[in-house]
């Protein structure tokens, strides 16, 4: 059985399925998923699905974490805002342990300065954003670099669970 936590980000207008089908695909591989907010008591989704946070990025630290995910939707506009956010991002990465982000996240590992380099997908139209911020954009369902996995849409979701799956089980 897997172990471990992997904290998923999520704030105002987050994209509904990109949090829930990840959360529930670990979970049911025995991963403890930990939702973290910027301090509001509940979010919905684009779609208007509620989600209630855990608690704060703060409230996880980077040495508890086995990942953190970025889903998309309008939320990474905001999350990235936050320097807690983007310090963690940056700690769970210079760890090793997984960065997953699908569609818009990516905006989060931008503004942590970890995508330089690297190779990566997201929604189409942040494409220029992820080339900009120096990392090689691919269109593919989902990409694996090294402890980075990143995937492009909703319809993706299914590769982004096993590569996210195929990551963590590498960590053990």
């Amino acid at each position: 059985m897997a172990t471990g936590t992997v904290l998923m980000l999520v704030g105002p207008e987050y994209e509904d399925l990109e949090v829930w089908y990840p959360k529930l695909r670990l979970e049911e591989a025995g991963y403890e998923v930990r939702v973290a907010g910027l301090g509001e008591k509940e979010y919905r989704g684009k779609h208007g699905y509620p989600c209630k946070p855990d608690g704060t990025v703060r409230d996880f630290p980077a040495a508890g974490l086995a990942g953190i995910i970025a889903p998309g939707g309008w939320a990474p506009d905001k999350i990235r805002r936050d320097p807690e956010v983007l310090e963690r991002v940056r700690q769970v990465h210079a760890a090793g342990k997984l960065v997953g982000t699908i569609c818009h996240g990516p905006w989060v590992l931008i503004s942590a300065g970890i995508v330089r380099g690297r190779r990566l997908t997201s929604t189409v139209g942040i494409r220029d954003d992820v080339v900009n911020a120096g990392a090689e954009w691919v269109d593919q369902p989902s990409v694996i670099d090294g402890n980075l996995v990143s995937s492009r849409v909703p319809n993706d979701l299914p590769a982004f669970g096993v590569a996210l799956l195929e990551v963590l089980k590498r960590q053990r």
